[in-house]
């Protein structure tokens, strides 16, 4: 399944995790704003963006692709934003992709929570 099949999940889960003002880049929803890295241009959007206790949050669909070096360098962005907010990078990761969420965190010393869907 692709990415973003499992962003309605994602949602799902913030809301039952009492997130507000959620914003998710699939139709039907507003999209969450893009960063864009000087160094090179290179432009991320988060999959879904939510508030929690007055604190903007960031939350990421994990998954094992040839992309890593792309969602290293998104997720270590989303990681640094997460942080200057007071927020948190969730990293949701479907049944499968887990154990490589958890692994990318360590090895890339990301400041994220690594949630199983």
């Amino acid at each position: 399944m692709e990415k973003t099949g499992f962003i309605p999940q994602v949602i799902t889960w913030a809301k039952s995790h009492g997130f507000e003002n959620i914003k998710a880049n699939i139709d039907g929803y507003e999209k969450p704003v893009s960063y864009e890295r000087s160094q090179d241009s290179q432009k991320f959007t988060p999959d879904v963006t939510a508030v929690n206790m007055y604190n903007k949050h960031y939350l990421e669909v994990a998954m094992k692709s040839d992309a890593n070096r792309g969602s290293i360098s998104k997720w270590q962005l989303l990681s640094e934003l997460a942080g200057l907010k007071g927020g948190k990078l969730y990293l949701m990761a479907p049944r499968g992709h887990v154990r490589f969420a958890r692994e990318m965190v360590t090895q890339y010393k990301i400041q994220a929570e690594v949630v199983q869907m």
